[in-house]
């Protein structure tokens, strides 16, 4: 069902990257419980044009994410194509690196192909949406830790604890398609973890609490309707002029736990833009940041599963998305624009060395 034949795609600099002896797919089963620990987010454009990023995430890291090449626009050209090639690629690279790889994203309200956007009937919407997502978990089933099911399904400035984001789907399927995008994964791999995933909810803010309020209350619906939810992501994408709330969060992952989930960190970095000083000086204040971020995650237990939105400075989204006034380059990540580690890794190591 792919657009291209693998091995012929795998000829040019994918197959470089996967260079070794793959790991074969492991059961399910065992495959959850391999180690987790620090991982990073890449796409397979930046592991091909640099060597030193694949490099760094197989000396740093034992998980992998995809950025773009499991979100519909690139795994679904159009409505009858599946193209799995390239995030084949990155899964030969994680498993000739001896890494986990887990997935992103089955069900987001950004990012829809314009194609779905032509289907007008909910029952058409409806049909792709299950196709889609059965497909997609069953080809990579047995292969990955866990899945983003949904994707930030809160609005930014929720109104109050039921507010939802309205989307494409919303609009199709109404308030069901969120139990619906998990009970078809669960359907399609049972054993694989299925997670739900959202950003700003960590910091002190009146709408990131507020946010967070709604997320809890989301969660909580979803659990009642019996619905396959086994851990919660928490992108943890910082402001580094913010304080984490540490109170809150501490109580709100707590009570997730005492619910039986899992609580992931997912897409971690730290926006500097609005820090004035050097280099060292905003290296210090980001490390503090993540630092107080994991302490809280951790209060009521380890986290397992730490990943960073990228590895290097070189390649974050931040740099050209949030430019700084001052022209200096933005520094969200673990490691410098060169690949060298900075506190911010010495933060990582201290909250994964026994997971």
């Amino acid at each position: 069902m792919t657009r291209l034949d693998r091995r012929q795609f795998l000829l040019g600099s994918a197959a470089t990257l996967a260079a070794g002896v793959s790991a074969s797919a492991l059961p399910a089963s065992k495959l959850a419980q391999r180690r987790q620990g620090f991982g990073a987010a890449a796409t397979l454009w930046d592991l091909q044009a640099d060597p030193r990023l694949g490099e760094a995430i197989s000396t740093y890291c034992t998980q992998v994410v995809p950025v773009l090449e499991l979100k519909w626009p690139m795994l679904r050209p159009d409505a009858h194509t599946f193209a799995f090639e390239r995030a084949d690629a990155i899964l030969d690279f994680a498993q000739a690196n001896d890494l986990t790889m887990r997935g992103h994203t089955l069900a987001w309200y950004h990012d829809i192909p314009d194609w779905t956007r032509q289907i007008k009937d909910a029952k058409g919407v409806e049909r792709t949406y299950r196709d889609h997502i059965g497909t997609v978990v069953s080809y990579y089933k047995d292969k990955l830790t866990s899945w983003d099911v949904v994707n930030e399904p809160i609005p930014d400035n929720p109104k109050g604890i039921t507010d939802r984001r309205d989307t494409f789907w919303t609009q199709h399927l109404g308030k069901s398609w969120i139990p619906l995008a998990f009970r078809t994964a669960a359907a399609a791999d049972p054993y694989v973890k299925l997670a739900i995933n959202e950003y700003d909810i960590e910091l002190v803010k009146d709408s990131f609490i507020a946010k967070r309020a709604a997320y809890r209350n989301l969660i909580m619906e979803l659990l009642d309707q019996g619905v396959p939810l086994h851990a919660v992501g928490l992108q943890s994408h910082l402001h580094a002029e913010l304080e984490i709330d540490t109170h809150g969060l501490a109580e709100f992952v707590t009570e997730l736990r005492s619910w039986g989930l899992e609580v992931l960190v997912t897409e971690l970095d730290v926006d500097d833009q609005k820090l004035t000083g050097g280099p060292a000086e905003r290296d210090a204040i980001v490390a503090k940041r993540v630092d107080d971020l994991l302490t809280a995650v951790s209060a009521s237990g380890p986290v397992r599963s730490i990943l960073t939105w990228g590895i290097s400075d070189r390649y974050s989204w931040i740099n050209g998305t949030f430019a700084r006034k001052d022209k200096q380059p933005n520094r969200p990540l673990p490691l410098d624009g060169e690949f060298k580690p900075k506190p911010f890794m010495d933060v990582i190591s201290k909250f994964t060395k026994d997971v």
